[in-house]
């Protein structure tokens, strides 16, 4: 197929049909014509630390200690927080952690339970 559009997960410009499908050599990725065209994928796209798609209703584990303003001690690592409320800005994680109350979160410094 001419003018193959290039892979969404890569950006790979070697592109190949097979069996109505598009798919990208380098990196494996299968996608299709009608997807090649849009530009940003639907509503909220928030990764954990691992690259992992994080969704509302989520548990994580914090991965690092995490200070916090006011509180004696930090939230340690290895800490387990339930359903998970995904938001817009720096902070794209609402919760709330026991013995911390209610918290905001950086995607970057939790991964998917």
């Amino acid at each position: 197929m001419e003018n193959t559009p290039p892979c969404p997960a890569c950006q790979s410009p070697y592109g190949y049909e097979l069996d109505g499908k598009l798919i990208c050599p380098e990196c494996s990725f299968v996608w299709t014509l009608e997807n090649s065209n849009d530009e940003e994928p639907e509503g909220l796209v928030v990764k954990d630390a691992n690259g992992t798609i994080l969704a509302d209703g989520d548990a994580v584990t914090i991965v690092k200690d995490l200070p916090v303003k006011g509180a004696p001690k930090p939230i340690k690592a290895g800490t387990k927080v339930k359903s998970i409320r995904l938001v817009e800005g720096d902070h794209n994680i609402d919760c709330k952690i026991d013995g911390f109350g209610s918290m905001a979160l950086k995607s970057e410094f939790v991964k998917k339970a």
